[in-house]
């Protein structure tokens, strides 16, 4: 009887330990559960996503995915509202009010904290606001209301994380994408002369663009252009925009990232300014596309990668100033993301519903992000994705260009040399090259402003059918290219 009750409490004993174990297991698995994912995995399924379908999207992830990229990204988080996915417009919103007050009651509710203590900004345009979030319950919260079109991590650097893990990715140098201040002497083969003493980029006639300008010069057609910025230091982008052939014109320049002005720290945006409006000059440098069109030039970005919080905010506010720009008619811009940001892509859609006609760059490959289709924001259908083709093809894209079913439009940027066009330098009176989607796409936003100024009553609609109808493939589309090259003489005819 003693060595039954003795088994008996040894059982006893071994299951409550048991119970114990399991109980303390269970506890830590919950607490695993509720730490942050690692940089490392967040980029691991953003890739493989983008690999499977194509397409990475916050939406489709777990609260625990979005949370863990939140903590990774300085907590702040990117909050659309609205009564639908196309609610974004505030003036267009009579609930806007009310909502913005619901979603910040629910935070405060779950961070414990007054609103001056995690409110950062809330958009005067859009229903967007940015917020500071630390748990993940807050985020589980907003995400099951219904009036909440989105929640995003505002400031995941995926590109800076990619740089630790992949090698690729470390050597391709992300962190200055795009940016050079370089000079070059133009080779002779890629340029001809006009006068008055003006160099006309090679890829030029290629789209019969010097034949064009008998009837377009893009003269009274703004164009807006989001990027880096304008050098201060080159003068036909400056005091000399209006010279030689180039007259009756402005150019205005605006800062809207990290308040430091409105000149350009990289280089990139110089050269897009200058393939799409630098003037037919007199002093023997390269001549734009639109070389009497008006040029509004935002800088919004550090370089053409939209990777922190502070330059995905500014190109939205880019958007949003050009959208209420009356005077603008075209908006260009090539810089973007591999996946897509909810607040641009709120810019994008508010300046799309003021009649803006929108191009975007379908992207450059880096080293690590040729697996990536046609990018973000040319992925969107409000806008025109253009893409980069080698000289003499429509359907052949250039070494580092990406090619998806989403581009529109093609341009000839790339010689069997290698060179690509020449375009005006950082640094007054030089010259320099430029290539990919980047040249691509503000070339063919200087194409739409003469075909534009031709027809100065015409709607976005009927701009856009003119391009394509003068374009390569039309009345058909090529599954990778779009409508192809335009011929630029036909579409000014």
């Amino acid at each position: 009887m003693k060595k039954t009750v003795f088994l008996l409490a040894i059982f006893f004993a071994l299951n409550s330990c048991s119970r114990e174990d399991l109980q303390n297991e269970n506890v830590r698995t919950e607490m695993s559960q509720k730490d942050p994912l690692t940089a490392k995995q967040i980029n691991e399924r953003i890739n493989q996503a983008i690999k499977t379908d194509g397409t990475f999207n916050w939406k489709n992830e777990s609260d625990h995915f979005v949370w863990s990229a939140i903590f990774r990204g300085n907590k702040m988080v990117s909050i659309g509202f609205g009564t639908s996915k196309d609610d974004f417009d505030r003036s267009k919103s009579p609930n806007s009010n009310d909502i913005e007050k619901e979603v910040l009651s629910v935070i405060k509710k779950y961070e414990g904290k007054e609103e001056r203590n995690f409110l950062l900004l809330s958009d005067q345009y859009l229903n967007q606001m940015d917020v500071v979030i630390e748990n993940e319950e807050t985020v589980s919260a907003l995400r099951q209301m219904k009036n909440i079109r989105y929640v995003e991590p505002a400031d995941y650097h995926y590109f800076e994380f990619e740089a630790q893990y992949n090698a690729a990715a470390k050597s391709s140098g992300s962190g200055s994408s795009g940016c050079g201040f370089s000079s070059s002497t133009l080779s002779t083969a890629d340029y001809t002369s006009t006068a008055p003493s003006a160099k006309i980029p090679w890829a030029f006639a290629k789209h019969n663009i010097p034949d064009a300008w008998s009837y377009s010069t893009g003269a009274g057609v703004t164009i807006g252009l989001i990027d880096t910025g304008v050098s201060p230091e080159q003068s036909l982008l400056g005091g000399s925009f209006n010279s030689g052939a180039s007259s009756g014109r402005t150019i205005s320049k605006y800062g809207v990232y990290n308040s430091d002005g409105s000149g350009d720290q990289c280089g990139h945006g110089t050269k897009m300014a200058s393939v799409m409006a630098a003037p037919r000059n007199n002093a023997g440098l390269p001549v734009g596309v639109a070389y009497n069109a008006n040029l509004i030039a935002y800088r919004a970005a550090e370089n053409v990668v939209l990777e922190t919080s502070s330059e995905q905010t500014a190109v939205k506010t880019a958007f949003t100033e050009l959208g209420n720009n009356t005077n603008v008619k075209i908006i260009s811009m090539s810089m973007g993301h591999i996946f897509s940001v909810g607040k641009i892509e709120d810019g994008v859609k508010y300046a799309y519903s003021k009649g803006k006609l929108i191009f975007c760059a379908g992207g450059t490959s880096t080293s690590f992000t040729s697996f990536v289709g046609v990018i973000f924001p040319a992925s969107m259908p409000e806008t025109q994705a253009i893409t980069g083709v080698k000289e003499n093809t429509s359907n052949q894209k250039c070494d580092v260009c990406h090619s998806g079913s989403q581009i529109d439009f093609t341009f000839q940027m790339e010689r069997a040399s290698g060179n690509t066009v020449p375009v005006l330098s950082y640094y007054n009176g030089q010259a320099d090259y430029v290539g990919g989607s980047s040249v691509a796409t503000a070339a063919t936003a200087g194409i739409a402003a003469l075909v534009w100024a031709k027809n100065p009553s015409w709607t976005r609609d009927q701009v856009l059918t003119k391009m394509r109808q003068s374009a390569t493939y039309y009345p058909n589309v090529n599954s990778s290219y779009g409508y192809g090259n335009i011929n630029v003489l036909k579409a000014v005819q």
